[in-house]
């Protein structure tokens, strides 16, 4: 989605610009993870949870903020990084699927009386984890930070389509062990 803005008056929902910016790409990629298991007690005090069940659920939201005057070359840079976000978010529910599986059979002892409470704690405990550990691993905000090195906040002449392409394939040559060149 794109929405447009007066510079002068930007609306208060807008993320602030920062310093040299006149247009935003907001790009939100949301998670929820809920677990579940089965309980079994083995003595009045204490039971074994076992994860049976991981579910995460993944959504990305993008959200082109531009002043009413934006030239075309400011909208193109600004969906260089909407098409970053997108890339990224085409591998979230690979990412998603592993970091659950890493859950599925474990194995926890809980104790108490309460054993409905204490592995509800456990479930909302590990859908937390899971959640930061996505955010974690899927974190295109090093791409988002070469591409506008790169294009100089869209400011160059940069050709949008061969600096987004650089953006991720340096980033991912980096995390992958490599150096990343800026410009390559």
């Amino acid at each position: 989605m794109t929405r447009t803005f007066d510079p002068a008056n930007p609306p208060g929902d807008m993320p602030a610009l920062g310093q040299g910016e006149e247009a935003e790409c907001d790009s939100n990629f949301f998670s929820n993870a809920s677990v579940g298991g089965e309980i079994k007690e083995t003595d009045a005090g204490h039971a074994w949870v076992t994860i049976s069940q991981v579910t995460v659920d993944l959504q990305l939201s993008v959200t082109i903020w531009a002043p009413t005057n934006a030239s075309p070359h400011v909208i193109e840079h600004e969906q260089g990084h909407r098409q970053i976000s997108e890339h990224y978010y085409l591998t979230a529910g690979e990412i998603a699927r592993k970091i659950a599986d890493n859950y599925i059979g474990q194995k926890v002892e809980i104790s108490g009386t309460d054993f409905a409470g204490r592995s509800n704690e456990l479930f909302r405990r590990m859908a937390s984890e899971i959640t930061v550990e996505y955010n974690k691993q899927l974190n295109p905000e090093p791409a988002q930070i070469l591409y506008d090195g790169i294009t100089d906040h869209g400011r160059n002449e940069a050709v949008v389509q061969d600096a987004v392409a650089s953006a991720i394939r340096n980033v991912g040559m980096h995390q992958n062990g490599a150096a990343a060149v800026p410009g390559n």
